[in-house]
């Protein structure tokens, strides 16, 4: 059994950040799971273009506001506390913060290690450990 509390991750190597986001990755790769399960902070404002070529992820807000947008529909997904996405299709998104922070549950299959950063394009690289 894993239990891990979110106060215990701050501050440590699990917790990532980068431009527009921090992510506090409560389960890794490594942990066995099949998936990663992360919250993701994105601040009020913020600008994410990301392209997930070899994860699939599923986002559930529980906090705060902002917008997903389709890059192959143009199409604006309104997101706010209650809120799921999930990128079945390796999907081109921007992710934009609104007026509050969000904050958000994120799963990754395949799981990440938590070493990976975002390439120029928005994606993460696989990583073996």
């Amino acid at each position: 059994m894993i239990v891990r509390n979110i106060q215990d991750i701050i501050g440590t190597e699990r917790e990532v950040k980068g431009q527009g986001w921090t992510s506090r990755r409560l389960l890794l790769k490594k942990d066995g799971m099949g998936f990663s399960f992360h919250e993701t902070m994105i601040p009020a404002g913020a600008t994410l273009k990301l392209w997930y070529k070899k994860h699939l992820e599923a986002v559930y807000c529980v906090a705060g506001n902002g917008s997903i947008e389709d890059l192959a529909t143009g199409e604006i997904h309104a997101i706010e506390d209650g809120v799921l996405y999930a990128l079945n299709n390796h999907d081109r998104h921007i992710l934009r913060g609104g007026s509050e922070d969000m904050r958000l549950i994120c799963a990754f299959n395949p799981p990440v290690t938590g070493r990976e950063t975002h390439d120029s394009d928005g994606s993460y690289e696989l990583v073996e450990e």
